[in-house]
Order: structure tokens, then C-alpha cells, then sequence
């Protein structure tokens, strides 16, 4: 009797932790900027009202409640502002990630055919950025595309401009940032996907007369879908709240959501609106992520 409580109290402790673990590092900081943004701006510290005492009594905890509203996420909902930051994130976020999977397939697909003993020395080259601070990185793509930077003095150089080509400060900038940061959370996941699939397969689809071209389209990419999606998804949703990158390579003419969040809580010191800006860009994240659930449920669903 004794081991089998043990044994009960040890899968509880199992499945326990996770959910302590989403609790106390989600729900709570969820919570609390859920309140936030429910709350009014005042100048004072902190720099919100109301605030919860809990030593107030249900009295207190009352009107706490009712001074509660929703007046941030109306303000959100009526200013072109923040639909603009919003649409510009999305749209930035949707064209960079293809652009990540246009350049990243080729290369895991490159490194998924490699002889088996070079794969961990191309696998080690993808993961040596994150050797370096992420910071310096872009700082390095601001001496690179700068008009007396690297880029133009080779072009320059090459004969193949006569003037230097104004990229920095601009959204190209920014998607060569992007590209360029978030490319091994592309490439990794498709070579996952993609050193799995049995070569046999295009053998035999060779065999049975199709061409390398119609092989690869009708059995290599179905079979990497899992690896795309799972790409795409780490891609897209870091860069709808990304700030580095347009901040020091767009400039201020690129508007994102992440940006925008920045300037309310440190600029504007409107804790409660940048709140319910947080709120809106977790919406906009977790839709994604709904999305891939129901087709991954669909995927594995057994067929009737």
C-alpha cells in the first residue's frame, strides 16, 4: 500500500511541476499584466491605479474590482496608431518568415544530403552565431549597411554601383536583420525534418520514372511539412514583438508593435495602455499557435 501511494505521489509530482511551472512563470506575470491593463495612469509610484492591498478587506477588494475597466483596449480599438503597428508587425513578421524559409530550405535540405560524417560540422556552423551576443550582431549589420559600410564600398569597389545605396534606416535593413538573426530557428527544424525521410523513397520514385523535380515536390516537401510549420512558428512569433532590429536598423519610420510597446512604457510612462498592448500582441501570437494545434490534432487524427 505504502509503494503504491509513493508511486501515485510521484506521478502527481510529475505532472504537477509543468503546471506549477506555467503558473508561476505565465499565468501569474498574465494576471498582473491583465490587471495593468484594466487600470488607469496617474503620476505617481507606482504609475497606475488602482492598487490591490490585501490587507484592505472585502470592502477594499470591492472597489478595486469596480474601478477595474476596459477604457485602454477602447483606446487601442479606436486608434489608427496601433492597428497600423499591429498590421505593419504581422505583415513584416509574415513576408520575413518566408523570406527565412526561401533561404533556409535549400540550405537544411543541402545539409540533410551531406555525407553523414560532415552533418555535425554544418550543424555546429548554424549554431555558432548564438556564440555572440545577439546585440553585437545587428550592431555589425549597422557597419555593413551603412552608405560608407561594407556592403557599398564592395559594390563600390566591384564596379556595380557609382553611388552608395541607402539600405540602413530602411525596411530592407530590417528584413536582411531578420533574416540574418532568426535564420538557424528556421534551418534547424527543416533539417530535423528533412535528415529523417528514407532515401529509398525517391529511389523508388526515380524507378517509377518521375522526375527529380516532380520527386521532390511530391514526396520530399509533404514529408518536411512538420518541420516548415514548426520553422514558421518560431520564426513568425518572435518577430511580431521583435524591438532590436527596427529600432537600429529601421529607424523611425518602421512601426511595430514591439517598438510601440517600448515607447508607451518608457517614453510615454503609460503602463496600463502599453499593458493592454501586450495583451493585443499575445492575441495576435497565440492564434498561430491554435492554428498549428488543430492541424497537428488533424494530422494524427486516426482516419475513419
Amino acid at each position: 500500500m505504502g509503494g503504491a501511494l509513493r508511486a501515485r505521489a510521484g506521478r502527481l509530482v510529475v505532472i504537477g511541476l509543468p503546471y506549477l511551472w506555467l503558473a508561476v512563470f505565465f499565468l501569474l506575470p498574465f494576471a498582473i499584466v491583465l490587471k495593468l491593463s484594466m487600470s488607469d495612469p496617474v503620476t505617481a509610484q507606482p504609475p497606475y491605479a488602482p492598487v490591490l492591498d490585501w490587507r484592505g478587506g472585502p470592502g477594499h477588494w470591492r472597489n478595486f474590482l469596480l474601478s477595474l475597466d476596459f477604457e485602454n483596449f477602447e483606446t487601442l480599438w479606436g486608434d489608427d496608431l496601433y492597428w497600423s503597428a499591429a498590421v505593419s508587425s504581422v505583415r513584416i513578421a509574415l513576408v520575413s518568415t518566408l523570406l527565412l524559409l526561401l533561404v533556409g530550405y535549400p540550405i537544411a535540405h543541402g545539409m540533410a544530403r551531406a555525407a553523414p560524417s560532415v552533418r555535425p560540422i554544418l550543424v555546429a556552423m548554424v549554431i555558432l552565431p548564438f556564440w555572440t551576443s545577439f546585440l553585437i550582431r545587428v550592431y555589425a549589420w549597422i557597419g555593413i549597411l551603412k552608405p560608407e559600410g561594407l556592403l557599398n564600398q564592395v559594390l563600390l569597389w566591384l564596379g556595380l554601383i557609382s553611388e552608395p545605396l541607402s539600405i540602413l534606416n530602411t525596411q530592407t535593413a530590417v528584413y536582411i536583420g531578420i533574416v540574418y538573426a532568426y535564420l538557424p530557428f528556421m534551418i534547424l527544424p527543416l533539417y530535423s525534418a528533412l535528415e529523417r525521410q528514407d532515401p529509398t523513397l525517391l529511389e523508388a520514385a526515380q524507378d517509377l520514372g518521375a522526375r527529380p523535380s516532380k520527386a521532390f515536390w511530391t514526396i520530399t516537401v509533404p514529408l518536411s511539412m512538420p518541420g516548415v510549420i514548426a520553422g514558421a512558428l518560431l520564426c513568425f512569433i518572435p518577430i511580431v514583438g521583435e524591438f532590436v532590429i527596427p529600432d537600429l536598423l529601421g529607424g523611425s519610420d518602421t512601426l511595430m508593435i514591439g517598438r510601440t510597446l517600448w515607447s508607451e512604457f518608457f517614453s510615454n510612462r503609460d503602463w496600463p495602455l502599453a499593458s493592454a498592448v501586450a495583451i493585443a500582441m499575445l492575441l495576435i501570437i497565440v492564434i498561430p499557435i491554435v492554428v498549428y494545434r488543430e492541424i497537428e490534432a488533424q494530422r494524427w487524427e486516426p482516419r475513419q
